[in-house]
């Protein structure tokens, strides 16, 4: 069961990179990545903690015009599995999965460049085949290119999966006390972080009512957030069929008013 929970896990890294690049654009975000995880590894709620936790340290994070960012889906991904396999308590599995997955994650950004320099070559092959009129042998040239970014995370997962409990031990041991101490710090600070630089490029001045709305619903009330959320889903369709109506009936009156003008004209 073992072997094959790694084989799915191995594969999984290497898909998500490749949804990365533009496939389908949902599953690469670590919150999708440890869903999967759990699902693999049948531990759904430590998947879930921990994916959360480095799904709000990516808010804010892109890798606009091809720049290199650090890679928080593989962490979350080989966070989530080497914290399961590991840990039996939650807050366990959090510090083993940053003490891990951290690492990884920066280790991305070196494994994204390296991955885009060996591109250019394939880059440059495949436009020799086209430039002698040898499509086919294009089209077979750039599937090396999905394969090259699918190893710069099957790769590090596959040592991840392979000497899982050893890795974890080796960093565990070389790192001191304080510093995974700082590390769980960290987790529960990075989610507020992420949260105050998504506030930044959301219209929070435009809603700040509904944002005070949602946080007495939280704090105060203990509302789960599939409650807060429907609450929210229905302001927004209130608003939304409210200003529709308001376009619809202005439209119609500018068009009458039109109208009637050209009767006047008559």
């Amino acid at each position: 069961m073992e072997v094959i929970q790694g084989l799915l896990i191995i594969l999984l890294s290497f898909w998500v990179v490749l949804d990365q690049q533009g496939l389908v654009l949902t599953t690469w975000f670590p919150i999708m990545v440890s869903l999967f995880v759990g699902l693999i590894m049948g531990d759904m709620k430590t998947a879930m903690i921990i994916g959360g936790t480095f799904q709000l340290m990516a808010l804010g994070v892109a890798n606009i015009g091809g720049s290199s960012v650090p890679n928080w889906g593989l962490a979350a991904l080989v966070g989530s599995f080497i914290a399961i396999r590991t840990t039996n308590n939650v807050e366990s599995a959090k510090a083993v999965a940053l003490a891990v997955g951290v690492p990884v994650g920066m280790l991305g950004i070196q494994l994204d460049v390296l991955a885009k320099i060996l591109n250019t070559y394939v880059t440059h092959a495949a436009q020799k085949a086209a430039n002698k009129r040898k499509f086919s042998k294009m089209n077979r040239i750039f599937w090396i290119g999905p394969v090259i970014f699918g190893l710069s995370t099957a790769l590090p997962t596959a040592l991840c999966v392979i000497f899982g409990d050893k890795i974890v031990n080796v960093i565990l041991k070389s790192v001191p006390e304080w510093f995974t101490n700082g590390l769980a710090i960290a987790g529960s600070i990075l989610p507020v972080v992420g949260i105050a630089i998504l506030l930044q490029v959301m219209p929070t001045k435009k809603y700040l009512s509904m944002l005070i709305v949602g946080f007495v619903l939280s704090a105060y009330l203990n509302l789960p957030i599939l409650g807060i959320s429907l609450v929210g889903f229905a302001i927004a369709h209130y608003y939304f069929t409210v200003n529709q109506n308001i376009s619809t009936v202005a439209t119609s009156t500018v068009a009458g008013v039109e109208g009637l003008g050209d009767d006047f004209d008559e």
